[in-house]
């Protein structure tokens, strides 16, 4: 969508509110599937994730659009005071939020409930399907801000952007002591293994190792974190 609206002649202001909202809408479509019709939360997303992405095809072709203008570049290329680039920035400060949030808010202790036994946090008169709802919100939210990072970053954008880091972030949460069975983790450990994982990645291109043997490395640690007690 930002690919269009910049060929339209969309200004930078448009430009991060169209990829804020389309996350933000895309996040509560998987909300509702899984609130309103029952599905699993991990069939629904990867679901939608390649209905997103087939209709990006569809709608964009296969083909990079650029000319975004230079103002919009500040978000993935900026830096704070000269010193900290805005995306770390941003980064530190969502990670401040959700992190009062999840663990010093009753929202956030209804959400660990969910977690443990769903069915118990309903009959202990938490609105399981609201708080899902809003979750999902919340994701599609972030994934919207981290559109419009990467799109910034790159100056251009096309369908199969960011394709494949879906299991890097999978691998980071679960690295950062998230169960995937819910009810436990932190937003200290998720960040924590967000740097170790960037420095693992950014060591191996270095070394010039190549797309596929990272992929590999990925799924092997994900695999083995996920087998570790």
């Amino acid at each position: 969508m930002m690919g269009m609206a910049v060929q339209a002649g969309a200004g930078t202001p448009v430009l991060v509110a169209i990829g804020i909202v389309v996350g933000l809408g895309c996040g509560a479509f998987n909300g509702l599937l899984v609130t309103r019709l029952g599905l699993p939360s991990i069939v629904v997303t990867i679901g939608t994730m390649s209905l997103f992405r087939g209709i990006a095809f569809i709608v964009l072709g296969d083909q990079a659009y650029k000319g975004y203008p230079p103002s919009f570049a500040f978000f993935g290329q900026g830096y704070v005071w000269w010193v900290v680039s805005f995306e770390l920035t941003l980064l530190l400060v969502a990670a401040v939020v959700y992190w009062f949030l999840l663990h010093r808010t009753s929202f956030g202790r209804r959400v660990f409930a969910i977690g443990n036994n769903p069915v118990a946090a309903q009959f202990s008169g938490v609105r399981v399907g609201r708080i899902k709802f809003i979750l999902f919100c919340l994701t599609g939210l972030m994934a919207g801000i981290a559109s419009v990072l990467i799109t910034s970053r790159l100056g251009s954008t096309r369908p199969s952007i960011a394709q494949g880091y879906e299991l890097e972030v999978i691998t980071m949460v679960v690295l950062g002591g998230v169960s995937i069975l819910g009810g436990a983790g932190s937003i200290l450990g998720v960040v924590l293994a967000a740097f170790i994982m960037g420095l693992v990645t950014f060591g191996l291109g270095l070394l010039n190792v190549p797309g596929i043997v990272m992929s590999i490395f990925i799924g092997l640690l994900l695999i083995i974190v996920i087998a570790l007690p």
